[in-house]
């Protein structure tokens, strides 16, 4: 039965459209600027919630894409998942951001573990992880850990080879 409907295949399109910034109009240069424009979308949740800002190369902001929703002191970090919406949205660079509902910004094992492996699937896609932003609890205080020296510099190593 040529053109069954349980035969058929749907065709889906993507497109790219332009709209303005939701969250910021200026361009993100430091940590402070990203918890200006969304950490307080972060600080009030009960469960760790995992999101990356994709950006543009000026550094404005595209958007902001709630890759994970998890428990109350961890979250699954998919690549797939993270990297979806900075190739739908031809983000050139993007900035992890989690909270940790306990209060305590400080980054645990898994977190640089998981910051190394994005910029590892990052750098194979051509879009560079800027930083990776933990926002505790409802305080809002943070820890970036790019200025805190606790992101490997992979750049830096490809300079010295």
């Amino acid at each position: 039965m040529a053109g069954s409907k349980e035969n058929r295949i749907d065709v889906v399109n993507v497109r790219l459209v332009k709209e303005p910034s939701i969250y910021a109009a200026d361009p993100i240069k430091t940590p402070e600027d990203v918890l200006n424009a969304v950490a307080n979308e972060l600080k009030q949740y009960d469960r760790e919630v995992f999101a990356i800002i994709n950006l543009k190369t000026s550094g404005q902001i595209i958007n902001l894409n709630i890759c994970s929703v998890g428990t109350l002191n961890s979250s699954l970090i998919s690549p797939r998942e993270v990297f979806k919406s900075s190739i739908l949205s031809n983000a050139a660079a993007f900035i992890a951001i989690h909270n940790h509902p306990s209060g305590n910004c400080h980054p645990s094992e898994e977190d640089k573990t998981t910051t190394e492996r994005l910029m590892k699937c990052g750098e194979i896609l051509d879009i560079r992880m800027l930083d990776h932003i933990i926002v505790a609890g409802e305080t809002g205080e943070m820890l970036s850990m790019k200025k805190e020296g606790m992101m490997p510099d992979h750049h830096a190593r490809d300079r010295e080879r």
